[in-house]
């Protein structure tokens, strides 16, 4: 099956601002972020390659997703976030154009947490990348929300 059409909408260069809070009480890290986003293995997958700073120090992920029926699945890497693992995620596409996943990290000693990616097409020239921090009670914190505006 062929991803998501709100997806494929997203291919193209697009430019913007990424904010990361590392905390919920604190102002958040600001930086200008880039993304460039394709239909991959013949419109089967959908990749966003992302930029992003971090205290001046550039950074880059790449978000790889594709679906099998109602399901999604993902396979994200990020230098800062992930250092040099890859996290896979599932998902499934939402009614409102939206795509959500799902992974888990380590954080010894304490039980795994998850991570939530979501893709949000504001408009054909807009869209959001925002991430949250889930704790092993399920409370959810927003980590990332970096807004793209199309390069024209």
């Amino acid at each position: 099956m062929a991803i998501p059409t709100s997806l494929a909408d997203l291919t193209g260069r697009w430019q913007g601002a990424n904010r990361l809070w590392l905390d919920p009480n604190e102002a958040a890290r600001e930086s200008v972020a880039t993304a460039v986003c394709q239909q991959v293995a013949q419109g089967k997958f959908f990749e966003l390659h992302y930029t992003w700073a971090d205290e001046g120090q550039p950074q880059a992920g790449v978000l790889l997703l594709g679906q099998s029926q109602e399901k999604l699945t993902a396979a994200w890497v990020d230098s800062w976030h992930m250092q040099d693992t890859m996290m896979h995620c599932t998902g499934k596409a939402q009614t409102d154009d939206a795509v959500s996943v799902i992974g888990y990290y380590a954080a010894p000693p304490d039980p795994d947490w998850g991570w939530r990616i979501a893709l949000q097409p504001d408009s054909a020239n807009q869209f959001r990348l925002i991430m949250y921090n889930i704790t092993p009670d399920g409370e959810e914190m927003l980590a990332v929300e970096a807004v793209f505006s199309r390069e024209k």
